[in-house]
């Protein structure tokens, strides 16, 4: 386990770049590099800047430094009972706690328990002037004014450079099982929904296959009686939810590209050719497909959400969905404010930014 303070020699190479006008790509372990436009830069690494800074398991708080590894995070918890309720996903070993909190990304737990961004308590960063700056702090309600820590949170690095992070943690539940029940799609979008308005301790759901894969926790006794509730197959489901969050369920094995639509929950299935597998009761659709992206946006617009071009397909297109020009001025205000010399990741997100 590393233990490794590089802040000074980050800041230094932070300043460099800042006198020398030349953009920093920030990495990690590079587990999702696939993820957003391409950039280019020289290397800004987090690997050598890791190690747990504390860790108080009665207070249900972490801080880890950003070259952390998630494994070491997630072992520290496991060890004490407890874990990160948004169950993020690594795609692979090298996976940092920085990545992870820099792309935002949870797992099957995220509608129950919150995403990674909900769990964010403090961080501290170098902007785009060099300077060390501290935001938020160690318990949930220390905000007065904006949530700088949190905008942190998806930024892809494009805002500044996380040196440490401290995330409010949860004990594991009692009991966990999972339950597989058939249903035709668009019957199966209902019942979710409806089992979504229910007291049951669902912490996680999936359709694909004509299956619908429920997961309950919690208590022993709240499991068991919705578990009774519930009907269908009983399984032990762990090494399903573990393939779902990391991609390694059959449906992502494809070099078809992959995007990732948001919609509300209850929205029935899109009209669109391809793959697909749900997921949070409906609100997040996996989708495999060789279609248009301006066929796939369109067709997601109109039922209200939006789309992100996950994996594959073309990336020096549009990978995000397209901001409205209002919200494309938020985005150009706050890169301005954080890194006026635009050397962190540009273009990462967007190509203007």
């Amino acid at each position: 386990m590393l233990d490794r303070d590089d802040t000074d020699a980050l800041i230094e190479q932070v300043s460099v770049a800042i006198r020398d006008k030349s953009p920093l790509k920030i990495g990690g372990g590079n587990t999702k590099a696939f993820y957003g436009l391409e950039t280019s830069g020289t290397v800004l690494s987090t690997r050598q800047h890791c190690g747990i800074v504390s860790y108080e398991p009665n207070e249900l708080v972490l801080t880890a430094r950003a070259g952390t590894p998630l494994a070491e995070v997630e072992k520290a918890l496991a060890d004490n009972g407890q874990m990160l309720p948004f169950e993020p996903p690594s795609f692979g070993v090298d996976a940092t706690l920085g990545g992870t909190i820099a792309c935002n990304l949870s797992g099957p737990r995220r509608p129950y328990a919150g995403s990674a961004r909900d769990f964010l308590l403090g961080t501290t960063i170098v902007n785009g002037r060099g300077e060390r700056l501290r935001f938020g702090g160690e318990v949930m309600k220390n905000v007065a004014g904006y949530d700088v820590s949190r905008l942190m949170a998806g930024s892809f690095g494009t805002l500044g450079f996380i040196l440490e992070a401290s995330l409010k943690v949860l004990p594991r539940p009692a009991k966990t099982t999972t339950v597989v029940l058939l249903y035709a799609p668009t019957k199966a979008i209902e019942q979710l929904n409806k089992w979504a308005g229910q007291p049951l301790p669902i912490s996680a759901t999936c359709y694909g296959g004509d299956s619908v894969y429920v997961r309950l926790e919690g208590a022993a006794t709240a499991v068991d009686k919705s578990r009774r509730l519930l009907g269908g197959e009983e399984i032990d489901g762990n090494e399903f939810w573990r393939k779902l969050r990391e991609q390694e369920h059959d449906f992502f094995d494809s070099k078809t590209p992959l995007w990732r639509i948001a919609v509300a929950p209850a929205t029935p299935p899109l009209a669109l050719q391809g793959k697909s597998l749900i997921e949070w009761n409906g609100a997040q659709r996996w989708l495999l497909s060789d279609a248009e992206p301006s066929e796939v946006r369109n067709v997601v617009s109109a039922a209200g959400g939006h789309a992100i071009l996950f994996k594959n397909g073309n990336r020096a297109g549009d990978v995000f969905q397209p901001l409205a020009s209002g919200v494309n001025e938020i985005h150009r205000r706050l890169k301005l404010a954080l890194d006026p010399h635009g050397i962190f990741n540009p273009g990462r997100m967007y190509r203007d930014l």
